[in-house]
């Protein structure tokens, strides 16, 4: 046509074509699959292919780590490496305070690994005769040995779980900056005119007034 042009379009083949449904038999075929391996995935998960035979606790330390590692070997061994429940490990160790975390890994076809997190007690809280260990954060760990542990005079003993004086967080607070080897030379910590002390067993009085710059102030000592 003069002075005109014509645009022609054209559709390949494959433009525009609906993709292909799965066909009866293969839709038939996959639920079988299915059906076959959900049941077998739940028989192995349970099967004594999969028990737990050997137990590795790694973190524990302290004079309850013996009675600690055999209640969580005893409770794993009751699982396989494909079903184990850190919730259940963990309530087979709630009688020790000590214990902060655990973790679990396993390792086909019969190992458990168990990574135990605890708390360090850093002091024995004092109230007349009686002593209560707790750790740097104020957690308190009953039933903990303590012996060894420098002594945090308390009003009254602790009701809870956590150490809520704040004049005790405060000397609880200094005893958890040192190093284990330095705080078995101590015989106590106390507030005074001064403000935070500490009495070494065989030594003399350290005075660390507040609790600024604790790691500097036990390195100087």
């Amino acid at each position: 046509l003069e002075g005109r042009t014509a645009a022609f379009a054209v559709e390949h083949p494959t433009m525009h074509r609906l993709p292909r449904r799965p066909s009866r038999r293969a839709t038939l075929g996959a639920v079988l699959v299915l059906g076959l391996l959900v049941p077998g995935w739940f028989l192995l998960r349970d099967s004594p292919l999969v028990s737990v035979d050997k137990v590795n606790v790694i973190g524990l330390s302290g004079p309850q780590a013996a009675e600690v590692r055999q209640a969580l070997t005893d409770a794993a061994e009751r699982m396989t490496t494909l079903d184990f429940d850190v919730a259940k490990l963990e309530d087979a160790v709630s009688q020790f305070p000590i214990i902060a975390h655990i973790k679990a890994h396993s390792r086909l076809l019969h190992t458990l690994d168990i990574e135990v997190s605890q708390y360090i007690p850093v002091a024995a809280l004092a109230n007349g005769d009686r002593r209560m260990a707790v750790a740097d954060d104020g957690t308190i760990l009953e039933g903990t040995l303590t012996k060894d542990l420098p002594l945090v005079p308390v009003a009254a003993p602790p009701g809870g779980k956590v150490l809520a004086e704040p004049k005790a967080q405060r000397m609880v607070r200094l005893l958890g900056a040192t190093s284990d080897e330095m705080r078995t030379k101590i015989q106590r910590a106390a507030i005074g005119d001064n403000g935070l002390t500490v009495q070494l067993a065989d030594g003399p009085e350290l005075v660390f007034g507040d609790t600024a710059r604790l790691a500097a102030k036990w390195a100087a000592a």
